[in-house]
This record gives C-alpha cells, structure tokens and sequence, in this order.
C-alpha cells in the first residue's frame, strides 16, 4: 500500500493550511492508512467507499479536495471526479491510480481535469506535498473569488462616483475656459520673458566657456614655465597630462576627472620649480641621498603652490600623491593600498612612462615597448590591475593609430620621405616632428651633421606616404 513511513504528526508544518479531504476508495485498509496520515496534521477527514457514496457526501458537506482511487466497482475514479467537477467544479480533485491504469488516467485528466495523479503505491512525502499543493490552489480560488466579488462592489461605487465626478468636471469646464483665456495672456508674457532670459544664458555660457578655455590656458603656460629651464624636457607635461586624460576616458571616468588628471599630468612637475637645475639634469638613479630627500618634496611644493586656487584644489590633491604606490614606498606620504586614489595612480603612470622615454629616471632611455613592459611589471606594487590593464589598452590603441613605418639611416633618406615620429636630441629637444617632409637641401644638412658629430640617428619614415625605399 505505501513503502514509507507515516509523517510523524510533530511536523504540520509541511501543510500550510487544514482543510476538509475526501478519500474514496472500496479498500478500508487503504481509507485507513490515509486517515492516519492526514489526520494528525489538523485536517477534517471524511471517507467513502464508492463513488456513489462520495456524491452524498459532498451534497451534504464543505469539501476543499478529493483524492479518488481509479479502480472502483460501479463508478471508478474517472467517472467520480468527472462528476465533481461538473457538480462542484471549486473542489481540487487528485486520483490514485496504478501503473496499468495509464489510459484511463488520461481518460481522468481528461474528463475530470483533475490536477494530479499519484501512482500507487505512492510517497508518503509526494501524497502530502501533492495534497498541499492542491488546498493552496484552492485557498488562492477561493482568494481570488472574494477579490472579484469585492472589485465589483467596488466599481458599482465607482461609477456612482464618477457620475458624480462628471457634474463637477462640468463645472470645471466653465472655470478652464476662463483660466485659458488668462493663460494666453501669461504665455505670451513668459515667452518674451523665456527669450530674455535664453540670450542672457547663451552670453553668460560664452562667457564660461571662454573662462574655462582662458583657465585651462593659464595652466598650460603655469606648466610651460618649468620647462624654460635647463634640465626640462620641452612638451613634458603636455604628454603627461594627454596620457593622463585618455586613461581618465579609458576607466570611464566623469568629464570633470578627466579635465582633473589632464591639468594634474600637466602641474605635476611644478613643485621643481625650486630645484636647481643640476638636479633637473640628473637621473633620480644617480641622485645623492640628500638630492633624493629634496626631489622627494616636490609634490608638497605643488601642493601648496596650488591650494590657493579653489578650482585646482582637487589636482592640488592628485598631484601630490600621484608618486604614491600600492606598496607603500612611494613619497610623499607613503599612502598604501586602497588609500592611493586610482586617478593618482594615472597621473604617477603617465608621468612615469614619459620619464623612462626621456630618461629622466635612469641613465638609460627607454623605447616605448621597453618602458611599457616596465611599468606592467610593477602591477600590484606600484599601480592597480585595472589600472595596468587600462594603460596596456591605451598602449594598443596607440599600435593600431600608428601608420606603417621603416626605420632608416640617413644615408637612406630620400626627398618627400614622410616622419612617422617626432625626432628628438638625446637632451630631449625636438629636431624634426612627426609629419615632416624630407626634401633636398635638409637631408644633406642632416647627412654632414651625423658624419661631423658621429652621431647614430634613426629616422622612423611612412611608407604609405613615402617614394619607393
């Protein structure tokens, strides 16, 4: 009859809600057994052994759910929920059928659109959760019946409200004719008074945008001063401060922290305006100690060179920890870890990838490739990940713009060749900018100039704008 044992009754939980249950089966014994394992988890059982039966039943009680065996003499199961839900189609209706019972189950499902079978013998657990599910289902009818009845009482006030709401609105329209007349009047007022206050908007945005234009060119020219000195690297800040910006863009950040890490990359070398220029000259790998602990102070002189001007306070901040690092032993604070703001990151990487190009940070001077795989290697002790991984994006973006290039002697130069870089001197001074045209008359300077000094110069020359190479 049933392979499990019954639910021990300390647990009703498993049901949400009692209910009355018919069970009909010409088997006592099975009538029993479901008896016992309803019964003590708060359900009203009522019982019968016929289809027959069941029907006097449920013509004389309130019944939630039927659970039908389907092999019965006289009315099987089939039959049996078939007129239940005919006669009292609210009532969820399970049957208990066999494995060789498989067509006239359908013929249940069918005729009695009952909303679960359960083959016997069954799962103590699987009757109980199919029981619940059907006294739930049953419960929400029941629910939804009332929200009906309930929504209709409620649009018969309705409509005697709106009826009376229509009287109103009747009125209304009489007092809205009147204020459409006023309206016009007001309109025509504030449409001379919105065209007014429109043309002064436009001058004073103008106004702005040529203060913002003025202020972002004070800064470059602030920027510019320090590279009038001996020691400088002319075009340094603007570098740092573009770099800056496009791993601004690259990170998603806000317009304003873009315009902040440009104008910081552009400051960031300010706070060396005190500095002698021997020390401007010399790489910080060849610095005397005292040298190291002077140099180390410039983001402190930036700092209060630019705290006085309230638009700059914030890249007064970003210039000062933007040599900060992850691992603490950066200057000149030593923050660490999260305490290092990612925009301070940016602006130390785009500063430091343009010194190791200049060879500002050694004796050597990197190639771009080379300081790239650098300043990768630094990854969570210098710089963050996604900082690195927005850097080698920026780098890539850089390849792809690239036009194609052939690197040159100048013995191999030829007029109308095309530079694809800017060429600089070994201090750094531009010679020749990216876009220069070669004729004649200059490759030959430049031919006695290296034969004179012995100089060994690359030039990087387009060949999809160059003659034939």
């Amino acid at each position: 009859m049933t392979a499990s044992s019954v639910l021990n009754p300390a647990q009703p939980a498993s049901l949400p809600a009692t209910g009355t249950l018919l069970f009909v089966d010409d088997e006592p014994s099975i009538l029993s057994a479901l008896r016992r394992l309803f019964r003590p988890l708060g359900h009203r059982v009522l019982m019968a052994e016929s289809g027959s039966a069941a029907l006097e039943i449920l013509a004389q009680e309130d019944v939630d759910l039927v659970l039908s065996d389907m092999r019965m003499p006289g009315m099987d199961g089939a039959q049996l929920l078939a007129a239940v839900r005919e006669r009292h189609p609210e009532i969820a209706r399970l049957l208990l059928t066999g494995y060789a019972d498989i067509g006239s189950t359908i013929a249940a499902i069918n005729l009695g659109e009952i909303q679960r079978y359960i083959p016997k013998p069954w799962d103590d657990q699987e009757l109980l959760l199919a029981v619940r599910e059907g006294l739930e289902r049953r419960r929400l009818e029941r629910e939804n019946e009332a929200l009906h009845q309930r929504v209709a009482e409620q649009n018969m006030q309705l409509q005697t409200a709106n009826a009376e709401l229509q009287t109103v609105n009747d009125r209304l329209d009489d007092v809205n004719h009147q204020l459409e007349r006023a309206n016009g009047e007001l309109e025509k007022r504030v449409a001379s008074r919105t065209a007014e206050l429109s043309q002064v908007n436009l001058m004073l945005g103008k106004a702005y945008e040529q203060l913002q234009t003025n202020f972002l060119l004070s800064i470059k020219v602030f920027a510019g001063l320090l590279e009038l000195r001996e020691g400088s690297l002319p075009g340094y800040s603007e570098k740092v401060g573009q770099l800056a910006q496009r791993l601004a863009l690259k990170l998603g950040m806000s317009d304003i922290q873009q315009r902040d890490c440009y104008a910081a990359g552009l400051l960031c070398e300010i706070g060396k305006i005190g500095l002698p220029d021997r020390m401007l000259r010399t790489p910080f790998s060849a610095m005397r100690d005292d040298e190291r602990q002077r140099y180390c102070r410039h983001p402190l002189l930036a700092e209060a060179a630019l705290m006085p001007l309230n638009d700059l306070r914030n890249v007064a901040r970003l210039v000062r920890q933007h040599q900060e690092r992850l691992d603490g032993r950066g200057y000149p604070d030593g923050l660490t870890g999260n305490d290092v703001p990612l925009q301070a990151q940016l602006i130390g990487l785009a500063a430091t990838y343009e010194s190791l190009i200049a060879g500002r940070l050694g004796e050597k001077r990197y190639a771009p490739a080379e300081a790239q795989a650098a300043i990768e290697a630094t990854v969570g002790a210098h710089y963050s990940p996604v900082l690195i991984d927005a850097f080698r994006q920026v780098m890539a973006d850089d390849v792809a713009a690239e036009p194609p290039m052939v690197e040159l002697d100048v013995e191999s130069l030829k007029p109308g060749m095309v530079m694809g870089r800017d060429l600089t001197s070994p201090r750094g001074t531009l010679l020749l900018s990216k876009g220069y045209r070669f004729d004649a008359v200059v490759i030959k300077t430049l031919c006695d100039l290296v034969q004179r000094e012995r100089l060994d110069i690359r030039f990087f020359i387009r060949t999809d704008l160059a003659p034939a190479i």
